[in-house]
C-alpha cells in the first residue's frame, strides 16, 4: 500500500514588542532567570490583565499580508491546563474568535512549483514560562521571564504533503514576519518556533489519519528531519498492524527520532471559555486602514519587480528578497550608483555577503555602507580601477582603511588606460616570449590570455584589460 503524508504547521512567532502581552512588564532575551517575571504572569493574587495594544497592529499587518479576514471583534479565552511553567493554571489565548482567519500564502518551491497554503487562523496568546531540566541535579528549574510574552500563533490547514514542502512554507512565513517587523525570527532564541502535526493516510483517501504533534522544533533542518522520521515511523507502524496514538512528541536531534512526551489533548480538554477579566478586542476600519498604509512592499511583489523592471535573474531577485534588510541595502546601492542592477546584485550577493558571513554579521551591521559600496562600483564603472582591483579595494574598505577614493589614491591603484604605456608593455612582453609568439601565430589562440597576464604583470595589475586585449590582438597578428 502507498501512503500520503498530511502535514499542518502551528508556527509561534514572538511579537517584536518590548513589553509583555497583558502585564506591561519589560522583556529582553538573555536576562537572568526570573528577573523579568511579572506579577500577573506568576499568578500573584490581585493582579489583572490589561491588553497591550501595541501587539494589535502586528497581528493586523500579518493578516493583511496573507489576504486574511481581520476580525472586527475578537475574544481572549482561558486555555486551561496544568504544567509547572504555567502558574495561573491557564494560558490567555484566543479560540473561537481569533484576530486573523482564512488567509492564503503562496510558497515558491525549489522545483519551480508554487504552492498556495491555506492559513486557517492566526491568534494572539501569551507564552508560558520555561522549564530548565538541565539546570539542576535531579530537579527542574522554572524561569518565568518568557511567561506573558506576546505570541502570534499561525495555524495552517493540513495541506502539506512532504517535509520539504513544510520547510518551504515555514521559510516563507519566517521571511514574511521578519519583513513586516512582526517578529525578529531568531530561532535559536526561541522567538520563532514550530509545532508540526503529522499524519498519514492511504493514497487516494480523503480521510485524515490520526495525527501526532512534534512540539517546539526550532531549526529548519530539524523540522525537516523530524517530519521525515515521523512519517516513516507512522507508515512502519500501520504496515505492522499497529495503531497511531494521538500524542505530543519531541524530536531528539542527536538520535534522529521522535519520542512520546504526553497524550495530545483535544480542544475540549482545555475547557476554553472567554476570559472574564478581558473585554472583547475591537478593531475598527481606521485601525486596519492605518496598518495597511504603513505596510511595506511585500517580498514576493518586490522579487517580481526586480525581475520585471530591473531585469535581474529570478535567482538573484529571490536571494535579495530573503530578508528586507538585504533588499533595502541593494536598493540603496542601486540608487546611489544610478543604475546597473546586475552589478549591484552581484556585489551585494557576492563580496558583501561573503564578508558578512566571515565576520558573522547581519547586513545591518555591514562595515561598508551602501553609499560607500556604490562609490566603489562607480570607480570600476568609470574605468578608474578594474574589477580585480575593486575586490582588493573592497577588502581594504571592510578592514576600515577608508573610502574607495582614499584607498585608490594612497595605494596608487588607478587603472592605466594611457595607450602609449599599454603599448610599451605589450611590446616588452612580445619581445620576451618569442616561443609563445610563434605558437600563437601558429594557431594556438588560447595563448592570448597568457600574454594578457604577462602584460598585467608589467603594469602591476593596473592595465585596462579591455584595451590590453585589443592591443595584443592587433600586435600578435602576423
Amino acid at each position: 500500500m502507498s501512503w500520503q503524508p498530511v502535514i499542518g504547521l502551528e508556527i509561534h512567532a514572538q511579537l517584536s514588542t518590548a513589553t509583555k502581552l497583558f502585564s506591561g512588564a519589560s522583556t529582553a532575551y538573555g536576562a537572568e532567570p526570573n528577573s523579568q517575571a511579572a506579577l500577573l504572569d506568576v499568578a500573584l493574587p490581585g493582579t489583572l490583565p490589561v491588553p497591550n495594544r501595541a501587539v494589535l497592529d502586528k497581528a493586523i499587518a500579518f493578516g493583511l499580508a496573507v489576504n486574511a479576514t481581520i476580525a472586527r471583534q475578537s475574544v481572549f479565552a482561558r486555555k486551561n491546563y496544568f504544567y509547572p511553567d504555567l502558574p495561573k493554571g491557564y494560558q490567555i489565548s484566543q479560540y473561537e474568535m481569533p484576530i486573523v482567519a482564512a488567509g492564503k500564502l503562496a510558497v515558491r518551491l525549489d522545483d519551480g512549483r508554487t504552492l498556495e497554503v491555506e492559513i486557517q487562523r492566526a491568534h494572539l496568546e501569551e507564552d508560558a514560562g520555561k522549564s530548565l531540566h538541565d539546570a539542576f541535579h535531579a530537579a527542574t528549574g522554572l524561569d518565568f521571564n518568557r511567561a506573558g510574552v506576546p505570541l502570534l500563533e499561525i495555524v495552517s490547514a493540513p495541506v502539506l504533503h512532504s517535509a520539504q514542502d513544510a520547510v518551504a512554507y515555514l521559510r516563507t512565513v519566517h521571511t514574511l514576519v521578519r519583513w513586516l517587523g512582526v517578529c525578529d525570527g531568531n530561532m535559536q532564541e526561541g522567538s520563532f518556533r514550530c509545532d508540526a502535526n503529522v499524519s498519514v493516510r492511504p493514497s487516494g483517501s480523503d480521510k485524515l489519519g490520526t495525527r501526532t504533534e512534534i512540539k517546539n522544533v526550532n531549526s529548519f533542518r530539524f523540522v525537516e528531519k523530524a517530519i521525515e522520521y515521523e512519517i516513516e515511523r507512522q507508515i512502519r507502524a500501520l504496515e505492522n498492524g499497529e495503531s497511531i496514538v494521538q500524542e505530543t512528541r519531541l524530536y531528539d536531534a542527536a538520535a534522529h527520532r521522535t519520542l512520546p512526551m504526553r497524550g495530545k489533548e483535544d480542544a475540549d480538554d482545555y475547557r476554553y471559555f472567554p476570559d472574564p477579566d478581558l473585554p472583547p478586542l475591537v478593531v475598527t476600519d481606521a485601525d486596519i486602514d492605518a496598518v495597511r498604509a504603513a505596510l511595506p512592499e511585500l517580498p514576493d511583489a518586490r522579487r517580481r519587480r526586480y525581475v520585471q523592471s530591473l531585469g535581474l535573474p529570478d535567482a538573484d531577485a529571490t536571494q535579495l528578497c530573503v530578508d528586507r534588510a538585504t533588499a533595502d541595502y541593494f536598493e540603496a546601492v542601486l540608487a546611489a550608483l544610478g543604475g546597473d542592477a546586475k552589478t549591484c546584485a552581484n556585489w551585494v550577493l557576492g563580496e558583501l555577503t561573503a564578508a558578512l558571513n566571515a565576520a558573522n554579521l547581519p547586513i545591518e551591521a555591514s562595515r561598508v555602507a551602501a553609499r560607500a559600496l556604490a562609490r566603489l562600483l562607480a570607480r570600476m564603472r568609470d574605468g578608474v580601477i578594474s574589477g580585480k582591483i575593486a575586490k582588493d579595494v573592497f577588502a581594504a574598505m571592510w578592514a576600515g582603511e577608508g573610502d574607495a577614493d582614499a584607498i585608490i589614491e594612497r595605494r596608487g591603484l588607478k587603472q592605466i588606460s594611457d595607450t602609449s604605456a599599454l603599448a610599451a608593455a605589450v611590446d616588452a612582453v612580445i619581445a620576451e616570449f618569442p616561443a609563445q609568439l610563434a605558437d600563437y601565430r601558429g594557431g594556438n589562440e588560447k595563448l592570448l590570455q597568457f600574454f594578457v597576464g604577462q602584460a598585467m604583470k608589467h603594469l602591476r595589475g593596473q592595465g585596462n584589460p579591455q584595451q590590453l586585449n585589443a592591443l595584443l590582438r592587433d600586435k600578435l597578428k602576423i
